[in-house]
């Protein structure tokens, strides 16, 4: 785990992209000392979770989960019936789950450096009780991922390839049809791929959504505040960081400010996590 010394930090921004997602305005947060981990959490170790605990997620308890379509086998494709209406690349596939990410014909055997994936904010904490971690606020996750610099849109910067460098994995090409997979990877990259940001964070941005613990608002105060933790209750849970599947012309959330959110016992292809702790 990587330490974030205690401070005043700025989160948000003055210039949203996305308006109706929240993103602004600036504010300042005064943060006690925490930790948050290097990686997301991979495959390995949530087996690891797993083994020992006989945990069962709820994607398996559902029977489904959602995957991108352009990542499974004809087989399975013809299986489906439907499909998520807004969003038609995304297919409900029956027994894909964590260890089977695109469904029964698939598995994690040469994936297991990767970040886990179709876990539910539920499955993120029941993994992060058992570690005694918890998860990251979204204002500890928002510090954590600008890397100590101030106004930018990445963690490294406002450039998102500097020196035609690829430092985060998400879709090349064009949106949803054609991907040209120029950063390496068509999914999921392994947790401890590209450069990490002045904190030491690897994929803090694309890869996989990270959940946060926080419930999901869209009006912020503008006032200073002292370790936020979001509204008590809610509807859905703020997720963060954007995935492989984003892309500017469709899903411009890989940076710092952007956010999006789910029901707590959503699971997908693109959705995982990062543990925190106080210092």
């Amino acid at each position: 785990m990587i330490k974030i010394n205690a401070g005043t930090y700025f989160i948000g921004t003055n210039n949203p992209v996305i308006v109706a997602d929240g993103e602004g305005p600036k504010r300042e947060v005064i943060l006690d000392s925490f930790y948050i981990d290097k990686f997301e959490v991979s495959n390995e170790e949530f087996a690891t979770f797993v083994k020992n605990t006989g945990y069962v997620t709820e994607a398996e308890n559902f029977g489904d989960s959602f995957v991108f379509e352009d990542l499974l086998t004809q087989d399975m494709k013809n299986k489906i019936t439907k499909t998520v209406a807004q969003a038609p690349w995304w297919m409900p596939v029956k027994q894909a789950s964590w260890q089977h990410p695109e469904g029964p014909d698939s598995n994690i055997t040469y994936r297991m450096d990767h970040p886990v994936i179709h876990v539910s904010w539920n499955d993120a904490i029941a993994y992060c009780n058992w570690m005694k971690k918890r998860l990251p606020t979204e204002a500890e996750w928002e510090v954590a991922c600008r890397g100590g610099l101030t106004d930018r849109l990445y963690p490294w910067g406002n450039k998102f390839m500097p020196n035609n460098q690829h430092k985060a994995n998400i879709w090349q090409g064009n949106f949803p049809t054609k991907n040209t997979e120029k950063d390496g990877y068509k999914g999921t990259s392994p947790v401890t791929m590209f450069p990490q940001n002045k904190y030491g964070l690897h994929n803090i941005v694309g890869n996989v959504w990270e959940w946060t613990a926080d419930w999901w608002i869209t009006r912020h105060s503008s006032d200073q505040q002292t370790n936020p933790v979001g509204p008590s209750s809610g509807n859905d849970k703020v997720k963060k960081g954007g995935s492989y599947l984003c892309h500017k012309s469709y899903c411009y959330r890989y940076r710092c400010a952007a956010r999006s959110q789910n029901t707590p016992d959503t699971s997908a292809g693109n959705l995982g996590f990062r543990c925190a702790t106080s210092a």
